[in-house]
């Protein structure tokens, strides 16, 4: 297929996914149309096309790559509390109606309504419609991760292993609703990886980095690549040099930007729709009530250029927001798809996001973030007589209906009378959510997101998301650890 030149996202998205298969606005009403035969309250259509590659280097030698290329449609009807869902990876008038006879069951037979599908103004693009992956020739892409591997080795001799991956999307979705609204995205996505082991007197420790957004391999500049090896480098010495980390209840101390994924995993799921319209998440029924320390307020906002979270449109057509979930400790919102909205009385917020059109929407993160306070991080440290400062985060596990989270630091360091001291590994942090944001006792004024490497999982489906916050000293924090 020949790609259409990148102009408008509806412009566009009509001519990859409809045009080619004589399909129009017209039948897009005729489908439906058909389902609204019976008694259905929403039905939207999804259209995707997707082309994406990733390379990976090990050893200096690409040892693996990949090239797709998906396409289909999801059809899903919504009566009451009830969904009805079917995709298709045929995009065909046929297949159209057959998914819209199967979806349309959920509801009683009625008296056809008639659709008029159109595309009010669409709000300002977020992000580049080119797509990413022929930004760069594929011996420069080769090159690229030959560079980013020499410049770990030069970075320390200790470096025995350094592993490096490269990755692009180019999304493009077309949304049409029973309730006329046409919507279009055209999504770009890279991201690059970086992990380096060391080995020092038998001892072997590895640290990562890495970063990417909505935008090409353009972003990735020598100076760009340089940084994420030097990152990636400083991370396994530190753990070459780190003791077991104590056990016990302490101060911590979280760096700004990526250690907000404990933000995102501990609170933010808590704090999406379908968990509070269930009744089964920390923060249900809660609105209006105070839920953290006073000078907490944490945003969901899915409108930052170029972000990895972000999106112009979210995968039910609506534009994304800023939305305001904690405002000064108090519970003002929660992140909401139109399925959930409409059940809970409210409007949705644009967080109705899916992994692909062979999945249903449900209300997801974008950029959440932490909004800073007014403690310089200097004061902060100085501060806490003995804790721990931890700058970075590995794996973690939450529990969404209790909050309970266990999460593991990749590099933290001890604070002893008020300097950072002892580099430590082993360090866990161990705690609930909901009771973690009534124990931050000062906020920082350095707010810093992410570099772009959050992917976020929730029913079986993965999303690209971005976090932020910053520094912030939480009060009580239970540390497992290793050490005495």
């Amino acid at each position: 297929m020949k790609l259409p030149a990148a102009n408008n996202a509806l412009g566009l998205a009509s001519e990859l996914l409809l045009t080619p298969y004589g399909l129009g606005n017209a039948s897009l009403e005729r489908v439906l149309g058909d389902i609204l035969v019976h008694d259905v309250n929403l039905a939207d259509l999804y259209f995707q096309y997707q082309r994406s590659e990733s390379w990976s280097l090990e050893e200096g030698i690409v040892k693996a790559g990949s090239f797709n290329i998906e396409q289909g449609v999801g059809v899903r009807a919504i009566n009451g509390d009830k969904t009805a869902f079917a995709y298709s990876d045929d995009i065909s008038l046929a297949a159209l109606k057959e998914a819209a006879a199967t979806v349309r069951s959920i509801g009683a037979q009625g008296q056809r309504r008639k659709v008029k599908v159109s595309a009010p103004a669409l709000p300002k693009a977020l992000y580049a419609a080119a797509d990413p992956l022929p930004s760069l020739k594929d011996a420069d892409k080769i090159a690229l991760l030959e560079r980013i591997e020499q410049y770990a080795r030069a970075e320390d001799p200790r470096v025995v292993q350094a592993m490096a991956s490269l990755a692009s999307t180019w999304d493009v979705v077309l949304v049409a609703r029973s309730d006329g609204h046409m919507a279009a995205d055209v999504r770009p996505l890279v991201r690059l990886s970086l992990t380096v082991i060391m080995e020092d007197g038998g001892r072997r420790e590895q640290g990562s980095s890495g970063g990417g957004g909505r935008a090409d391999y353009a972003m990735f500049t020598d100076a760009v690549l340089r940084e994420y090896a030097r990152l990636a480098v400083h991370q396994a010495s530190v753990n070459l040099s780190a003791r077991p980390a104590p056990a016990g209840t302490m101060t911590v101390v979280l760096g700004n930007g990526w250690p907000g994924i404990l933000l995102h995993e501990a609170i933010g799921h808590g704090l999406e729709g379908d968990f509070n319209r269930k009744g089964s998440s920390a923060f249900a029924g809660r609105i209006g009530q105070r839920v953290a320390a006073k000078g907490v307020t944490v945003v969901d906002d899915g409108t930052l250029e170029g972000r990895r979270g972000s999106l112009t449109v979210d995968d039910e057509g609506n534009p994304t927001r800023c939305t305001t979930l904690i405002e000064d400790g108090i519970l003002v919102g929660y992140m909401q798809d139109m399925h959930n909205a409409g059940l809970m009385g409210v409007a949705p917020t644009g967080n109705g996001r899916r992994e692909s059109f062979a999945h249903l929407p449900m209300p997801r993160m974008t950029n959440t973030i932490m909004r800073a306070g007014d403690k310089a991080p200097g004061e902060i440290i100085a501060s806490v007589k003995k804790g721990l400062y931890a700058v970075n985060f590995g794996g973690g596990q939450v529990d969404i209906t209790s909050g309970k989270f266990v999460f593991s630091a990749a590099e933290a360091y001890l604070i002893e009378n008020g300097k950072i001291t002892t580099p430590v590994k082993g360090a866990t942090l161990i705690g609930n959510g909901p009771d973690a944001l009534t124990r931050v006792a000062m906020i920082g004024n350095d707010l810093a997101l992410d570099p772009g490497v959050g992917t976020c999982g929730k029913d079986g489906q993965s999303v690209p998301v971005g976090v932020g916050q910053p520094t912030l000293r939480i009060d009580g924090l239970t540390v497992g650890g290793t050490g005495g």
